[in-house]
């Protein structure tokens, strides 16, 4: 947790920089209002703030009520709709940017004409994201049973009974005593292993949806045209709900520290707000058809594609669907099918104006 820190401070830092660059293609002004559309922008701030931090600390509080304890069928039900909300925003909003951004022809033909960039970095991402995903939860297992399985010395009863009693009854004993012993060890590695998975998700998680929050939040600061900011300041908001709901289950699952908990769900409350902020600091350079800025653009985002629909598919919905809980029960499986079709279908309507 504590290295995501630097790499989202970074982030802001770079990116910024990255795209202020000079125009090459001609932009439209007719539309541009620099005093409406910067009173947009900061209702935008404030809706999506408020939004994204009721999202994200809706399940985190599923603690103190009981409807939304992890423990409840309905907790199935309000993940698979944000896993369906997380999926859309990757294929329906996130990737079909990164493809205009990358097929732009503000860019020379050569090379971004001569190789589909967008297809191979969301391809990239997503095996990276497998790598990550896999590395992280295999070395975070070995240091937590190597810890745990460290041989405990006997207690003075059982060396007593090692001196002065029979063969078969010492052996019944141990038998019996490790038998015991082995049947709880066994059901507490399975809860630290579905524990660290919990965790290693919602790192993950975090971060696929850190990098589009800022690319979206400066795309739309930088914009001085209210007629474009209007829209989007509702669908970002409700963007940001639901989004921040699938993360908020994922990190109430995690059962992290009061610290780590607050750490996590501020940075995703901050960052579409910060990039707005940002955006609107850059507002006076920043070119959104510049090469570089294009170039920038379409690489985070096909990276954050990949990532998102990653973990929508096998850490979120693939998880969840072949719980044994779900597939015991055709009724809880009808209502997480509906549930997903459902979050897939809010945020895929949510594209005609964002």
């Amino acid at each position: 947790m504590n290295k995501l820190v630097p790499l989202f401070f970074g982030l802001l830092v770079i990116l910024p920089t990255l795209v202020l660059s000079e125009c090459t293609c001609d932009e439209e002004d007719g539309d541009r209002n620099k005093s409406e559309a910067l009173k947009y922008k900061l209702a935008a701030i404030a809706s999506i703030l408020v939004a994204g931090a009721i999202g994200v600390c809706l399940p985190i509080l599923g603690k103190s009520i009981p409807a939304l304890s992890p423990e409840k069928d309905i907790f199935f039900l309000i993940k698979a709709f944000a896993a369906g909300v997380i999926l859309a925003t990757g294929f329906i909003h996130v990737l079909p940017d990164a493809f205009n951004n990358l097929t732009s022809p503000c860019l020379a033909d050569h090379p971004w004409g001569d190789f589909p960039f967008t297809g191979f970095v969301a391809m990239m991402s997503a095996i990276g994201t497998l790598m990550v995903d896999a590395f992280a939860t295999s070395y975070y297992k070995r240091a937590h049973f190597n810890n745990n399985n460290k041989p405990q010395p006997l207690n003075g009863d059982e060396e007593k009974v090692g001196e002065h009693a029979g063969h078969v009854h010492v052996h019944t004993h141990a038998t019996h005593g490790h038998s015991h012993g082995s049947t709880t060890s066994l059901a507490e590695d399975s809860a630290s292993s579905e524990l660290i998975r919990h965790r290693v998700i919602s790192q993950v998680l975090e971060l696929g949806i850190v990098v589009h929050s800022v690319i979206i939040g400066i795309s739309l600061g930088a914009s001085e045209s209210p007629k474009t900011i209007k829209p989007l300041v509702a669908a970002l908001t409700f963007h940001q709900f639901f989004e921040g709901m699938g993360l908020g289950g994922c990190i109430s699952q995690a059962k992290f520290k009061a610290g780590a908990i607050a750490t996590m769900a501020l940075f995703f409350s901050l960052t579409t707000p910060v990039g707005i902020a940002i955006g609107i600091g850059i507002s006076n350079v920043y070119k959104e058809n510049s090469p570089t800025a294009l170039i920038v653009e379409g690489i985070f985002n096909a990276a954050s594609a990949g990532i998102l629909i990653y973990m929508s598919l096998v850490d979120l919905l693939a998880a969840d669907f072949m719980n044994p809980r779900m597939q015991n029960s055709g009724r809880l499986q009808l209502g997480a099918n509906a549930f997903l079709l459902f979050g897939a279908g809010c945020m895929s309507l949510l594209a005609k104006w964002a």
